[in-house]
């Protein structure tokens, strides 16, 4: 008999902040899969459901599944292992896994840390949870399954990775039926997808290499531009968002998907990520033909200290002339920044905040600080140099200080991100520009920063 399984996404914990709900693509990926070879599937998401611990319980019950697998980021991981440990409660004789960018890193101490989850699914698990589940349902041992750590014996046994799937268009299109999908309009009217996997970068404070691999590995435009019709017509959304890690590595692609975009008439609307020292303006111009409205990129610091300190491999004139372009051509660009990077001043911090007003004053940078997540370089720099203060993995949402360095305090790192938010809203170019000057929302938002600000300064004094 088939087994059946379900496909766990966990919410955020209490107080976090964290990206809109929408169906993930891993489980999307996994899901599609399990469906293509005949299993029985489903999915309950946490996060969009807003479900309570018994809430779930009272799923998992109604379900029966055989297996549960759950997926997490570090945010994600301590509320990942109650719905493991809560599964286990209801239906005692399933079967467990974890998977995600997290548990990857993470294997050894999650199984030590939650005796009722059985394997963890390290990298990309499309075709090792396929395996597995044929070897369930075969009743065959799943000791030699390639990219899983699992116990044995009372030890903890990692087996080989798996290699990366090379073919990203053999796998199916995510199972995004299996999710509520009308309650993702809620939030936003956007649908995610992904063209590429891995990236030929390795900044310091990126898993992506680890996870994904250090090659870049394409959908054909065909195959993309298949899905983007495929959602149009079936969800009836126009908006879309590129989840990649780095859209334009090879430009070439990038211009034969904005071709078939045309050729086939699709009126949509998208944006996409990248590094800007792997686009050109006639790329930029061709994607803004094609419907791409937002350039978000890694700024990362207006320094270049900290820019090599990263190993981002960029300079912020390249940067600052890069979003030129993105303006002439009449998109929007979005600049991610890293505050407090090891290295970091006070100093190169405001630089860098008044680096993105200049350069993008028309769209709030994205302050985030500079988190240490398990299986990037920089976790393992501030655990060697015993920087780390924050254990607690349900406080990495990366607006809260985890670490500090003999430059910057956690309290200290904590008030510049403030800060870079009061200063941004609190600029003239803000108040006068020519889509809010005059407006009552405008002035309430001003006001507001206005006096958090006063109430930050004191709080220095």
């Amino acid at each position: 008999m088939k087994p059946h399984i379900t496909l766990v996404n966990p919410a955020a914990p209490a107080g976090a902040v964290m990206h809109w709900p929408f169906a993930l693509l891993g489980l999307g990926y996994l899901a599609a899969v399990l469906e293509k070879n005949n299993y029985q599937v489903d999915v309950i998401d946490c996060q969009v459901s807003q479900l309570t611990l018994e809430e779930y319980k009272k799923e998992i019950e109604k379900r029966k599944p055989d297996v549960v697998g759950v997926t997490s980021s570090t945010l994600t991981y301590k509320s990942g292992l109650k719905l493991i440990k809560a599964a286990r409660e209801v239906q005692p004789n399933i079967i467990t896994f974890a998977g995600g960018p997290h548990v990857t890193f993470w294997d050894d101490h999650a199984l030590e840390e939650c005796p009722e989850l059985d394997i963890v699914v390290r990298r990309e698990g499309e075709e090792t949870l396929l395996e597995l589940v044929q070897r369930i349902e075969a009743g065959k041992s799943c000791k030699d399954v390639l990219g899983i750590t699992f116990r044995s014996e009372g030890k903890i046994v990692r087996n080989e990775d798996r290699p990366y799937i090379e073919d990203l268009d053999s796998l199916p299109f995510p199972a995004r039926h299996l999710w509520p999908m009308e309650k993702f309009s809620q939030y936003e009217d956007v649908l995610y997808l992904a063209m590429t996997r891995g990236c030929v970068y390795w900044c310091e404070f990126c898993c992506t290499v680890r996870m994904h691999g250090r090659k870049y590995r394409m959908r054909s435009a065909k195959n993309v531009a298949d899905e983007l019709e495929y959602l149009n017509k079936t969800y009836g959304k126009t908006k879309f968002s590129f989840c990649d890690d780095a859209f334009t590595v090879d430009q070439p692609l990038v211009e034969e998907l904005c071709s078939e975009i045309k050729k086939r008439g699709l009126k949509i609307e998208w944006n996409c990520g990248s590094r800007v020292d792997m686009v050109t303006k006639e790329l930029l111009t061709k994607m803004k033909e094609a419907g791409c409205v937002s350039f978000w990129c890694g700024l990362e610091s207006g320094t270049q200290q900290m820019l090599d300190a990263m190993r981002k491999g960029i300079t912020p004139e390249l940067t600052m002339k890069v979003l030129g372009w993105v303006r002439e051509v009449g998109m929007k660009p979005i600049p991610n920044v890293i505050l407090g990077f090891p290295g970091e001043t006070k100093k190169s911090a405001w630089d860098t905040i008044k680096f993105v007003e200049k350069i993008a004053p028309d769209a709030v940078g994205f302050y985030n600080v500079a988190t240490p997540f398990p299986g990037t370089p920089l976790y393992d720099n501030v655990r060697a140099n015993g920087w780390l203060r924050v254990t607690d993995f349900d406080k990495y949402d990366t607006t809260r200080p985890i670490f500090e360095t003999p430059q910057l305090s956690i309290k200290e790192l904590g008030k510049l991100r403030e800060g870079a938010f009061h200063h941004y809203y609190l600029r003239w170019a803000y108040f006068m520009d020519k889509r809010r000057r005059f407006k009552f929302s405008t002035a309430m938002v001003v006001g507001v920063h206005f006096v958090a600000n006063i109430k930050l300064k004191l709080r220095r004094n």
